[in-house]
């Protein structure tokens, strides 16, 4: 997965989410704005990720992201999670570049 590069900031972060209480967006396939990368936090269990090619295209990737791992969806990048356990529980950090409107308005991280 790729790297978040050094002069973006973290500008906001989700609830910590558990299987009977996330939001449906995250196990459906969505995607990030352009400018904006999503940090995958597993505190517990296992979620998996899924990347497409696009927004009605085939897997391209799969990944286990085991308690206290991170992955890392890139901008506009089309996903969606899965959990591999009843105890997972995951939060979401947005990052930025430090100087964009993104990050001094607080925008949504998705168009």
């Amino acid at each position: 997965m790729n790297a978040i590069p050094t002069d973006y900031v973290n500008y906001k972060s989700t609830a910590v989410f558990e299987k009977d209480a996330v939001p449906k967006m995250f196990l459906h396939l969505h995607n990030t704005k352009a400018g904006v990368y999503g940090q995958i936090h597993v505190l517990s269990g296992e979620l998996k990720f899924y990347g497409f090619t696009d927004r009605r295209g085939e897997v391209e990737q799969e990944l286990v992201i085991a308690a206290g791992e991170t992955a890392i969806s890139p901008p506009q990048y089309w996903h969606k999670v899965e959990f591999l356990n009843a105890d997972t529980r995951f939060r979401v950090d947005f990052w930025a570049h430090k100087d964009s409107e993104i990050v001094a308005q607080n925008q949504s991280e998705r168009d």
